[in-house]
């Protein structure tokens, strides 16, 4: 019983840490598709920090801001239920001494399907909360793509590239700012996106 009292006692500490460690794991924004056009005569190019245009727009704060809510709401929710159980399992082990060992038997292993099922209710939610992080960032792409195209025209460029591909560049091409402005003007803090259910 003491091997799984340590279990559960670190069950908290284990989804708080897969869900941190889920919240840093962004995969790079997929190219978009380009429409053929005519490229301009010394068209420049323009470059741009996908991570940093979402981080600092009103949309990437906004989303920053739920999850680490939700996300500590969890934490707390997975503290209490390790507490809770801890305590359950000390109970039963403390009745040992006076259980038949049939009895004993059948209540510990009504524990572990117990917390087994806990941990895995837990895991979903924190799961969910890491679809939710990656779809928002992607409908904030996917609203922020055909803007681009007018952007693109008022600057004479014929692409933006993201920098962290370029071994070297001007400072003076680089428009993650001046895209953030555009992104919080026309998208603002953007609607609530719908959490992906979970695959089957």
């Amino acid at each position: 019983m003491a091997r799984r009292g340590a279990g559960t006692a670190a069950l908290g500490g284990r989804i708080a840490g897969a869900l941190a460690l889920g919240a840093l794991l962004l995969a790079a924004p997929a190219a978009p598709a380009q429409t053929p056009v005519d490229v301009p005569p010394g068209a420049q190019i323009l470059t741009l920090d996908w991570e940093e245009l979402y981080d600092g727009s009103a949309w990437g704060k906004r989303v920053q801001a739920e999850i680490a809510a939700e996300g500590a709401a969890l934490t707390a929710e997975n503290n209490r239920i390790a507490d809770d159980l801890v305590a359950e399992e000390k109970a039963l082990t403390d009745r040992r001494a006076g259980m038949e060992p049939a009895a004993f038997r059948t209540e510990a292993q009504a524990f572990d399907k117990k917390a087994t099922e806990i941990r895995a209710a837990q895991n979903a939610k924190a799961e969910a909360l890491n679809r939710r992080f990656e779809a928002e960032r992607q409908a904030f792409i996917a609203a922020l793509v055909p803007l681009l195209d007018g952007f693109l025209a008022e600057h004479k460029a014929a692409m933006v590239i993201d920098r962290r591909v370029i071994i070297r560049a001007l400072a003076g091409i680089d428009v993650t700012d001046e895209l953030i402005a555009l992104a919080d003007e026309k998208l603002g803090a953007g609607q609530p996106a719908a959490t992906p259910a979970t695959p089957e």
